[in-house]
């Protein structure tokens, strides 16, 4: 197996590197500076070195600067977008001209298409409410899907908040956490749909897999890649102040995240809850499906 990943040196696309390349799949990186080093054995390219010979069997395309790195200015919002629709442009230029093309495109996405729904339970099939957020991962998804005119699958991986200590969200909340200085959001009440990093990539794996054997049942659009038991973020709080031992008790208010964050605090105060119906019916087995457990496993 030969995959391409664009953003492969980030949380989730070096975590999918190494598994893959446990299996004994070819893995190429796609980067803006192909000058990073790895330490396996990965290739690692640049954006102008795609040529028209060059064959992959699968591209997984998760490049793209993170939505929580600073406030949402103009000038923010349109390197976000620029950031995502730019390497997966060049990609779909490349697949236009490539003699050979790859059977699949696994793009990334978020379960922020969702927009804010409250406590509503979403599924591949559910709307979405219009906002920052949602247009954001609806372009993006929109350019990836361009490849199907090409006779390219397309896969849209709507991902929730990944969880390892290696990096994301968790890795932020450790230090203060640590330090019991921890607490709600707001009034803790809205949903967060997570996933341990570990079940992210078997799940995308599983989908490489299906796709690559050609099986009929191998998914094409919308896949939440989100954990069956979704949470309120006073419950996140409760479970990582359990798993470490440590007291959280001081929440910060909602206003003082609207004033310090400004649009951007819709990430921490509006929540989706999104449920993963597509990975059950294909029969997905999590490893980790409550989020105890997975604090616990990744903590100890």
């Amino acid at each position: 197996m030969r995959v391409l990943i664009a953003g492969g040196s980030g949380f989730l696309g070096g975590a999918l590197t190494a598994r893959l390349v446990d299996d004994g799949a070819a893995v190429t990186w796609l980067s803006r500076t192909p000058g990073i080093a790895h330490s396996g054995n990965v290739e690692v390219r640049g954006y102008d070195a795609l040529g028209q010979d060059d064959h992959w069997d699968a591209v997984v395309n998760l490049a793209g600067a993170g939505i929580a790195g600073r406030r949402w200015s103009a000038a923010r919002k349109r390197e976000l977008l620029d950031s995502r629709l730019q390497p997966t442009r060049r990609l779909l230029e490349w697949m236009a001209g490539c003699r050979r093309r790859p059977q699949v495109l696994l793009s990334g996405s978020a379960v922020g298409w969702y927009g804010a729904r409250g406590d509503a339970p979403l599924t591949e099939d559910s709307g979405f409410h219009d906002e920052f957020v949602h247009q954001l991962c609806e372009r993006w998804e929109a350019a990836a899907l361009e490849a199907q005119a090409l006779g390219v699958s397309v896969l849209l991986l709507r991902t929730g908040v990944a969880m390892h200590p290696d990096g994301g969200m968790l890795a932020r909340l450790l230090p203060p956490f640590r330090l019991g200085l921890g607490g709600r959001l707001g009034d803790g009440t809205q949903a967060i749909s997570w996933i341990a990093r570990e079940d992210w990539v078997e799940a995308v794996r599983m989908l490489l897999r299906m796709h690559l054997a050609g099986e009929a049942e191998a998914p094409e659009g919308p896949v939440n890649l989100t954990a069956p038991q979704p949470v309120t973020n006073a419950g996140f709080t409760a479970a990582l102040a359990g798993a470490l031992g440590r007291p959280a008790l001081l929440p910060l208010p909602a206003p003082l995240l609207r004033l310090g964050l400004g649009e951007m605090s819709t990430l921490l105060l509006d929540g989706q809850r999104v449920l993963p119906e597509r990975l059950a019916r294909l029969g997905f087995r999590f490893l980790h499906p409550r989020l105890e457990d997975a604090l616990r496993a990744q903590l100890s």
